[in-house]
C-alpha cells in the first residue's frame, strides 16, 4: 500500500464544528501527522471539535493515546469534543480499553464494518 494512501486526515469547518476526517491506519507511522492537524485545532477551534471516523480501518495504542491527548486538552480549555461514525471494530477497541464513555460520541456510533 503506498503510504500516502495508508493514512489521511482532511478538515472541515461548519457552523457549530470542526470536523477532523480521519481514514486508513491511525498508528505509530502516522502519529506526528495527527499531532500536526490536531494540536492548533484542539487549542483555536472555538467550537465543537470532532473526528469522524467512519473510514477508519485501524487504530493502535499510539493512536488511542493521541485521542486520549487531544479528549484532555479539550477538557482543560473547557472545549467540546466529540468522535462519531465509529466502525464496530474500531469502537469493540475504544469498549475493551475503557475510553467509550469519554468520547461524547456525536451522532451514530459504528458504522459499516470493513
Amino acid at each position: 500500500m503506498n503510504p500516502i494512501d495508508k493514512f489521511r486526515m482532511r478538515t472541515e469547518t461548519q457552523e457549530g464544528r470542526c470536523t477532523v476526517y480521519i481514514s486508513g491506519e491511525l498508528d505509530l507511522e502516522a502519529a506526528s501527522q495527527m499531532r500536526a492537524v490536531m494540536e492548533p485545532l484542539v487549542e483555536l477551534c472555538d467550537r465543537t471539535l470532532t473526528l469522524n471516523l467512519h473510514e477508519l480501518r485501524y487504530i493502535d495504542s499510539t493512536g488511542i493515546g493521541i485521542l486520549i491527548s487531544v479528549l484532555k486538552a479539550r477538557h482543560a480549555r473547557n472545549g467540546a469534543f466529540a468522535v462519531e461514525a465509529i466502525p464496530t471494530h474500531i469502537k469493540k477497541l475504544f469498549d475493551m480499553t475503557g475510553i467509550t464513555p469519554f468520547l461524547n460520541q456525536a451522532g451514530p456510533s459504528t458504522a459499516q464494518a470493513y
